[in-house]
């Protein structure tokens, strides 16, 4: 409950309203001259002026702004304002933040790569979304400043956060590591979150008079990596990586996006988008969009593209070994199905970490410059 809140202020003039009315009510009883009774007079105005003060103060902050969060309010905000380099910025993605990685030399980012804090924004879905994006040592490297990457985007579970992409799952350290190590080609990773309208799961589809999630994830944002970075625009030149409902984005929107996306990973995905309190009426009694949100589906319908997918379960722990084991089945050739299926493992980060490296040794395969 942020400072500007609605729901900090309703609280504070609901705790004002019940103070006013204890007062009313006990006052009676309080009206003695013990120091008990004197004690809860003195109490009871104070308590009540205290909310109605509180109640006053935040109502004239939302509308002025004067602070903008508690940690501002009370003096603790106190980190440096960032000079922002727009260089490596477009009109789709705009730089707001970079990082290194914590490896020795990881200052200089032609040795350790670099982490951009990013704004993107969609052309025709209009949405704007955060992430982070990585960008290995050899694209800042003089030899091979001509050359192109290829790019994965990479979506956490929902609701999830993209920081989650880096200090949770540790997909920046990882790819370091497998690159330098020589088990995957150097490949650009933009890490975002699949909540673009929080706090409602869209599941990344076109809800009617709402959210454009498939064609943000479908079409804009390929279309902005490819012309912010050095990835090419052909299929085999980007990926589509996700855990959980990332992972059942990542394997819907290759699938109905085979010209942009030539390889896609479901880390315990599940194939259809479920119907809940988080997701509301995703698609108001459409049943040709609805059948476009079940991958099950799609895949016995879809021509083959040639498209590679990966999905991933375990056999005690996870839900959606069942239908993994129908997925792999609709996959028809040209396009090609991989597995990774452990003995045992929940729906959890642990499972996953130890999913992520063969994963992207995987798409490097899968996915080239």
């Amino acid at each position: 409950m942020g400072l500007t809140s609605n729901t900090v202020l309703a609280l504070a003039v609901l705790a004002g309203v019940l103070l006013f009315a204890a007062t009313i009510w006990f006052w009676p009883k309080l009206s003695g001259r013990t120091w008990r009774a004197v004690a809860g007079r003195i109490g009871l105005l104070l308590a009540t002026q205290l909310a109605l003060f509180s109640a006053v103060g935040l109502a004239a902050n939302k509308s002025f702004l004067f602070y903008g969060s508690w940690a501002d309010l009370f003096g603790q905000e106190t980190s440096m304002g960032k000079v922002v380099d727009h260089s490596m910025s477009s009109k789709d993605i705009k730089v707001v933040d970079k990082q290194k990685l914590d490896v020795p030399g990881g200052a200089k980012p032609q040795v350790g790569g670099q982490i951009l804090k990013v704004a993107i924004s969609g052309q025709k879905s209009k949405i704007t979304s955060p992430g982070y994006v990585w960008l290995p040592p050899e694209y800042f490297q003089p030899q091979h400043k001509d050359e192109n990457f290829p790019a994965s985007v990479v979506l956490t579970g929902y609701p999830g956060t993209a920081e989650n992409l880096i200090k949770g799952l540790d997909y920046p350290m990882k790819a370091f590591s497998l690159s330098k190590s020589g088990k995957m080609k150097p490949m650009i990773l933009v890490m975002l979150r699949p909540t673009v309208a929080p706090p409602r799961d869209t599941e990344c589809v076109d809800v009617p008079g709402g959210p454009q999630t498939e064609t943000f994830f479908g079409v804009d944002l390929p279309q902005a990596i490819q012309d912010t970075f050095r990835v090419g625009k052909k299929p085999e030149n980007m990926g589509f990586i996700g855990n959980s409902t990332g992972g059942y984005c990542a394997l819907k929107i290759a699938a109905h996006y085979p010209q942009t996306f030539g390889a896609a990973a479901g880390l315990s995905a599940y194939y259809d988008a479920p119907d809940d309190p988080t997701t509301g009426d995703l698609f108001h009694g459409d049943e040709k969009l609805k059948k476009r949100a079940d991958i099950l589906h799609v895949m016995e319908n879809k021509k083959p593209a040639g498209t590679s997918f990966l999905v991933t379960s375990s056999e005690k722990g996870e839900p959606n070994l069942a239908d993994t084991k129908k997925f792999i089945k609709k996959v028809q050739g040209p396009d090609r199905v991989s597995s990774i299926v452990l003995d045992s493992g929940g729906h959890n980060f642990n499972t996953w970490r130890r999913e992520i490296p063969p994963m992207l040794v995987w798409m490097s395969g899968r996915i080239q410059a």
